[in-house]
């Protein structure tokens, strides 16, 4: 099974772009202190390559 991109349609109030950084053994991204408490949706927008199929 292979993924696919898909279509997703939002509406928000920002949007910003990050490459996701290393923070130990996961992976992390730096977003304004406003941003703190609030609600966020996190969108893979490359291909994730050895991923494992489901």
């Amino acid at each position: 099974m292979t993924l696919e991109a898909m279509k997703i349609q939002s509406s928000a109030y920002e949007v910003l772009e990050r490459i996701v950084k290393g923070r130990g053994t996961s992976g992390g991204v730096y977003l304004p202190v406003s941003w703190v408490g609030k609600r966020v949706k996190i969108l893979l927008l490359d291909p994730v390559e050895n991923e494992k199929e489901k």
